[in-house]
């Protein structure tokens, strides 16, 4: 239960949470500071939301009372944002507000994303979307009215996010066409309306040479162990940083004929399974995180043993040794590996694209690709562990920009 006390000393986070009373009353806090009591319910299994005022212009007894009040109304058999409606002259018609579409379609088109995926649009409509336009009908809705709320992300700077968030918007508004709510969608109208988005890169890099110095920095690493050896092997690997942290031993195959990793497809990007050939020096690694290996996880994280590595740990390392964002991330480990697998080690393309695991175009499909090449990516991780090998050794010299290296 809620107090007053509770109410005031709320204070906004970097992503909107809700404070619950009970009986499907809560109090809304947003990044900007604003709350909001609102009151959830359903009505013959769908799932309702009404925002009842402002706090603290309607304290914690008056949102209570409200609630009681609409209670009685359900048992009643009366939906009491449609009587509210009612009372306001409107159409009793709340299923077409632009909050409870985006939360229908959400609901319904969820089940095939990644779970972080989807809660990541979910973040967005709620932090940027709703508090503006979630009342809306979306029969009604404009396109000014979509824009006012892009401006003002835009005025923050943040130039992808507001066309991240008008995609998500558009997605909504083609749902709400699509299941007769709506007839136009408004942000068709958009087009050009935005400051163009750069498509910002994450840093990486690509010069053999500043690699070189990379290699030996990680390898001078003395932080904690799973860390460093969950550095030491990210660049052998290439893995996007959600799979490398989130790898699980009962995925990783060491005493096999040739060791590998296999990754579930639920665990992609592109949700397939994606198989990583073991070098020496990956295998090596590996068995030593197997030492003091304790859970599920191969890199846990150091506070829940029960829970993988957090997704800064990799990026404060290597900032730790003189690498920030804006020089070199994690992530960035796969354009490096891109970039010298094709211009030095001479590695064809559809070999390096299908270990980065790249959608592959084309009929013969991704499936028959990877097995084709399986042979020619075993050799090429082998092959890129030695070089990682050759650019740390002190001596390294100018000719790691052009010559190959032959296997050891």
């Amino acid at each position: 239960m809620l107090n007053d006390m509770k109410c005031r000393n709320a204070v906004p986070l970097e992503k909107p949470y809700k404070l619950y009373d009970g009986g499907g009353l809560h109090l809304w806090v947003s990044p900007t500071g604003a709350k909001v009591w609102r009151f959830r319910y359903l009505v013959d299994g769908k799932e309702k939301l009404l925002s009842l005022g402002k706090f603290p212009d309607k304290g914690i007894r008056a949102a209570r009372e409200e609630r009681d009040r609409m209670r009685v109304s359900l048992l009643d058999g009366i939906d009491p944002s449609g009587a509210r409606k009612v009372r306001k002259g409107l159409p009793p018609d709340t299923e077409n507000s632009f909050e409870i579409v985006a939360r229908e379609w959400h609901r319904r088109m969820s089940v095939q994303w990644q779970p972080s995926h989807a809660v990541r649009l979910m973040q967005r409509l709620e932090k940027f979307v709703f508090p503006h336009i979630g009342a809306a009908q979306v029969a009604s809705l404009k396109a000014p009215d979509v824009l006012a709320v892009l401006r003002k992300i835009e005025a923050r700077g943040t130039i992808e996010t507001a066309h991240r968030v008008k995609d998500v918007c558009s997605q909504v508004m083609r749902y709400a066409v699509s299941t007769g709510r709506a007839e136009i969608d408004p942000t068709t109208a958009l087009r050009g309306a935005l400051t163009p988005s750069r498509g910002k890169h994450l840093a990486a890099l690509t010069d053999p040479l500043d690699v070189a110095q990379l290699m030996r920095s990680i390898n001078a690493y003395r932080g904690g162990f799973v860390t460093r050896i969950a550095l030491q092997l990210a660049p052998l690997v290439f893995l996007r940083q959600g799979e490398l942290r989130q790898m699980k031993w009962a995925w990783v195959k060491l005493d096999a004929e040739r060791p590998e990793v296999s990754i579930p497809a639920e665990f992609m990007k592109m949700s397939k399974e994606h198989r990583v050939p073991l070098a020496r020096q990956s295998v090596a690694l590996l068995r030593e995180a197997r030492l003091l290996s304790r859970g599920d996880y191969v890199f846990p994280s150091v506070r829940k043993r029960e829970k993988c590595m957090s997704s800064g740990t990799l990026n404060a390392a290597l900032k730790s040794l003189g690498y920030d964002v804006d020089l070199m991330t994690v992530h960035g480990f796969r354009a490096m590996a891109r970039t010298i697998l094709d211009e030095v080690l001479e590695y064809d393309w559809d070999v390096i694209e299908e270990q980065l695991s790249h959608v592959k175009q084309g009929s013969l499909g991704a499936a028959y690709n990877r097995t084709q090449h399986w042979p020619k990516r075993v050799e090429m991780m082998q092959a890129w562990a030695d070089y990682l090998d050759k650019l740390a050794t002190p001596d390294v010299r100018e000719d790691v920009r052009t010559a190959c290296v032959s296997d050891a």
